[in-house]
């Protein structure tokens, strides 16, 4: 085997594949990346078993046709240190990989590519077509909410639900819960199916899938999803478990509402975490008079007071928040005002942008 292309072209190609590389795994193969020149254009593809990507480059590069697997991380460095404007030769001899620009050379270890793995698609898939955007959108207001390493492992990934015409997103860690919906076009469907995306897929497609509006075909099987878009392929086992029922947790018929500005109440509470206990991360939030009231304290008797205005005239009501909570539902909230609804001090609230109605973040009270 060998191939010709543009450095700037095949260190693109490999950032788009090498997060899938952990660098401590199972198998020696799963440090490498997959490389094939073939008639239709060079494929370069990654796995840890559980998730695989791979992408398409292109046929003018391709010398001599051929398969091979080297390592993924030192072709990628090999490739970052080079000039911008800098060729990279690749060519297979027995079995090493001479890896070359100019007058650099590399000669890297390789393995067969036979031996590498690859995740096995399912025979019947469910088919749906949407905007790449519109799944992003989906992650990156949810995403944040997903529990780390819980032993309900159910809880670490996002939840996607079909139903009729619309595409569901939910995460929660237990302490707070995000949900947000985009419609669907095509035939709607009265049956509701639910799959669970890992946390590595949900970040990998986060990092790939392009803001502007590409076509995405998103396969759905009952042990595995493909997503499809440009010439990327993106290939996942899903989590084996039931979500739990999250509309219980969505509080209904709250009697108090609020409205305030998103940007001064980020900062203001940005200023607030700086006096929060650090263990806890806690703040006070005061509803009353028109005005809405942050404290925090920490265990060195610090006080952090700010007030901002808000159009709220019911009874004084004052909550406590993990204050890293709030940040992260504004810093997923994309318009100018944010809507607080809630109903009193041991009762989870709701936030959401102002009008949002396709958009929910639950934050659960703490006690200070």
């Amino acid at each position: 085997m060998k191939i010709e292309f543009p450095r700037d072209e095949l260190l693109g190609a490999l950032g788009t594949v090498g997060g899938v590389v952990e660098r401590r795994q199972t198998l020696p193969v799963l440090a490498n990346v997959l490389i094939q020149a073939e008639d239709t254009g060079l494929v370069l593809s990654t796995t840890d078993l559980e998730l695989g990507i791979s992408t398409r480059v292109g046929l003018a590069g391709i010398v001599e046709s051929g398969s091979v697997t080297v390592p993924a991380r030192k072709l990628m460095d090999f490739c970052r240190s080079l000039p911008e404007d800098a060729k990279v030769t690749l060519r297979t001899e027995r079995e090493r990989c001479v890896v070359s620009s100019g007058r650099t050379r590399f000669t890297l270890s390789t393995l067969p590519a036979a031996d590498f793995p690859s995740i096995a698609a399912e025979e019947e898939m469910a088919s749906l077509h949407m905007p790449s955007r519109d799944l992003k959108r989906l992650l990156d207001k949810t995403s944040f909410a997903m529990a780390q390493q819980d032993v309900r492992y159910y809880l670490n990934g996002v939840l996607l639900e079909f139903s009729a015409g619309a595409l569901t997103a939910v995460a929660t860690d237990g302490h707070r819960l995000s949900r947000f919906t985009v419609a669907l076009s095509g035939d709607p469907s009265d049956d509701v199916e639910q799959l669970i995306l890992p946390a590595k897929t949900v970040s990998e497609l986060r990092r790939l899938l392009p803001d502007e509006d590409v076509m995405l075909e998103f396969l759905a099987g009952d042990r595995s999803v493909v997503a499809r878009f440009g010439s990327t392929v993106l290939s996942s086992k899903l989590v084996d478990g039931k979500y739990p029922e999250y509309q219980r947790v969505i509080p209904r018929g709250l009697p108090r509402r609020a409205v305030v500005d998103r940007d001064s109440l980020r900062t203001a509470l940005q200023r607030a975490a700086i006096l929060s206990n650090e263990k806890y991360k806690g703040v006070r939030v005061s509803f009353g008079g028109g005005v809405l009231g942050l404290q925090a304290q920490n265990p060195e008797h610090e006080l952090a007071e700010d007030e901002l205005e808000t159009d709220y005239r019911g009874e004084a009501v004052t909550i406590g928040f993990n204050v890293s909570y709030l940040l992260d539902a504004l810093q997923s909230i994309d318009v100018d005002e944010v809507e607080v609804t809630f109903q009193d001090a041991d009762s989870s609230s709701i936030w959401r942008g102002s009008g949002s109605e396709s958009e929910t973040f639950v934050v659960m009270p703490m006690r200070l």
